[in-house]
Order: C-alpha cells, then structure tokens, then sequence
C-alpha cells in the first residue's frame, strides 16, 4: 500500500506540474487524459494520503 502511496504523489507531482504547462507539450498531453485532476491535483494528494494512512493502519503488529 505504501508504494502505492508514492505512485499517487508522484502523479499528483505531475499533474501540478502539467497544470501550470510546466511540462511543454507533454502538458496538454497530461491535461487532455485527466483534466479534472490538472485542476484539482490536491485530490490525488488526498488519495495518497489516504492510502498512506490505511498502509500504517494495516501493516500494525
């Protein structure tokens, strides 16, 4: 669960970036495919948190 909690901070990186056309053409690429997202990355930050936080809750001993 946690790597999955890196791969949705990591798109949500991407997505930021992509959002303020920080990526070239690579942007409207991104932007075209998760368009809702570009604009609101902070719901994939969410979501990794989310995961981050349902890995600790799962992994204790």
């Amino acid at each position: 669960m946690y790597f999955a909690a890196v791969v949705l901070l990591i798109l949500s990186g991407v997505l930021y970036a992509a959002g303020h056309r920080e990526l070239g053409a690579y942007s409207a690429d991104v932007c075209r495919y998760g368009g809702m997202f570009c604009e609101n990355p902070s719901i994939v930050l969410v979501a990794a948190g989310l995961a981050a936080v349902w890995g600790k809750f799962v992994s204790i001993r």
